[in-house]
């Protein structure tokens, strides 16, 4: 049985949508791993100042991300990822939620990794919300400056590795 939430996912709408995008300097191939490397992911993964704790991990199509998103005053967000599609080294999409079966608030995020001829990697992040109340009160709440923030950390993070 498909929810509401389901129903609205596979209708893209561009007032249900958040974009993000950054040019990192690292090769597209690095960049995809920290995607999908569950040594990497839960190293950089939030906003700044945010942690992550793992509770269960498996970077596959159909495969979960269960973690708990830790605010720095100690506020805590269980959440959890299911990976609808991963097409390396090009593409990773995935349902982002609270961590529960039928969240009405899931949205999902489709990435896309575009290799620059200079070994710099364009990511752009494509968020698609159930209604337009959801995603604007996600741009109210900071989905936009968390979603650079953790774009940041990500650019910290396979800039070092690249280095």
């Amino acid at each position: 049985m498909t929810s509401s939430a389901d129903a609205a996912l596979s209708q893209w709408a561009l007032d249900r949508e958040i974009v993000l995008s950054r040019v990192i300097d690292a090769p597209r191939d690095i960049v995809f791993s920290a995607w999908t490397d569950p040594k990497h992911l839960p190293n950089w993964f939030g906003p700044a100042g945010f942690r992550i704790e793992t509770k269960e991990i498996d970077i596959c199509v159909g495969g979960l991300w269960r973690f708990d998103m830790i605010a720095p005053d100690g506020q805590l967000w269980p959440s959890r990822m299911r990976f609808r599609r991963i097409e390396r080294p090009t593409l990773i999409e995935f349902d982002h939620g609270a961590d529960s079966d039928n969240d009405p608030a899931r949205f999902r995020t489709t990435i896309t990794f575009d290799e620059q001829s200079n070994s710099k990697t364009v990511i752009t992040l494509r968020q698609l919300h159930p209604t337009k109340a959801q995603r604007d009160a996600g741009i109210g709440f900071g989905a936009v400056e968390y979603g650079y923030q953790t774009l940041e950390k990500l650019a910290r993070h396979v800039e070092a590795l690249h280095a």
